[in-house]
């Protein structure tokens, strides 16, 4: 069999699983208390209401009255009991779930992470599992939680993000709803005992709800589903041929943080523009195997990881011709645009550096290639 018909055989195969796969809703806030989830019941009420099997697989509450108020006299599928470390938890079954097979299903906190030993480890995972079934899928997430933007937030509360959802998960999504709600009246909810118990309403303040905070999380939300919608209308409005097709590289070194911050920013800009994007390290004798040290192997292998929930193509070439690798990958990929780190400039390798960046700024300027050098 040629390549080919493999390739139009996994196409039509494809499109079935596609069209036999449940539909995909998200609820974005800029953060706890906007009222995603109390949205969420409002609508499986209003769907029951119209004759639709909708049920709830997984919703908390955190004691907040009129949330817990709303649950009542929806059906609820039991959550599954497990014992970790002395105590009894519970998770949502996702096998109960596929197994009565509702129309539609209600799952809170898409970013959660599930207990050791579960059969996925995120419940995104559990999410994506519930679609293929067929079922739909209601779902939430606080902007915080989105991989692709991890950076900024921590560079705008401070706080790093342990729990977060690739930004593939929400590309999946047919529907992307924003719940907003301005910060003076998110502090008021707060300050009112609507969002956590008294005893933490102090520090909550003090920290990540701070006016600020929460002004620049709320405009991150607000561009976050603008996005999602402009992507959506590129991609089922027909567009002309005279457009030009993006398509993203990113080159990057062995380094930790220069290379993850150069993936999730091409990231985000493929993602902008609607296009693809590979991630290209080009290995050179100095970074052999043998030569290479073993905490710079670590990061390619969690950049490359990276870069593949973030939905990119990863290339590892072994070659001492760095410009001409790069070169040669953008014709061979049709690359539009190359994104790089700003070169690091010292005393001694000033004058090599830039020869080489020059170099590649002719090269690619010739290919029509655009260069973007990220900070």
């Amino acid at each position: 069999m040629g390549d080919n018909t493999r390739q139009s055989a996994q196409h039509f195969l494809d499109l079935i699983k596609r069209s036999h796969r449940g539909k995909f809703k998200v609820y974005i806030g800029m953060s706890a208390g906007v009222g995603k989830t109390y949205r969420m019941l409002q609508e499986t009420h209003q769907l029951l209401d119209a004759g639709v099997d909708v049920q709830i697989g997984y919703v908390e509450t955190h004691g907040r009255t009129e949330t817990e108020a709303l649950v009542a006299g929806l059906p609820v599928i039991p959550r599954r009991k497990l014992f970790y470390k002395g105590k009894e938890l519970e998770e949502m079954d996702t096998q109960t779930i596929i197994n009565l097979h509702p129309e539609i299903v209600i799952v809170d906190e898409l970013a959660h992470t599930n207990i050791e030993g579960s059969t996925n480890p995120k419940r995104w995972q559990d999410v994506m599992q519930i679609l293929d079934a067929g079922i739909s899928v209601i779902s939430a997430i606080n902007i915080q939680h989105i991989e692709g933007i991890n950076e900024q937030v921590q560079e705008i509360t401070g706080i790093e993000i342990q729990e977060r959802v690739p930004d593939s998960v929400l590309a999946m999504a047919d529907e992307v709803v924003n719940i907003d709600l301005t910060a003076d009246d998110l502090i008021d909810r707060l300050k009112a005992g609507k969002i956590y118990k008294p005893d933490k309403i102090s520090a909550a303040l003090g920290n990540f709800f701070t006016q600020d905070n929460l002004l620049q999380l709320r405009e991150l939300a607000l561009k976050e589903v603008a996005m999602r919608v402009e992507k959506k209308v590129e991609t089922q409005v027909p567009a002309g041929d005279k457009l030009r097709h993006e398509r993203f590289i990113a080159v990057i070194d062995s380094s930790e943080k220069r290379a993850r911050r150069v993936i999730r920013k091409t990231a985000r800009l493929a993602t902008h523009m609607n296009a693809a994007f590979t991630v290209l390290y080009v290995q050179s004798d100095r970074e052999n195997t043998d030569r290479i040290p073993l905490a710079n192997q670590r990061y390619l292998i969690n950049n490359f990881n990276l870069a593949s929930e973030l939905g990119g193509e990863i290339l590892q070439i072994h070659s001492n011709r760095y410009i001409e690798t790069i070169i040669d990958v953008c014709v061979e990929r049709k690359i539009s645009v190359v994104c790089i780190c700003k070169p690091r400039f010292s005393i001694y390798s000033l004058l090599v550096t830039a020869v080489r960046l020059r170099r590649l700024l002719n090269r690619l300027a010739r290919m029509n290639v655009d260069l973007i050098i990220l900070s």
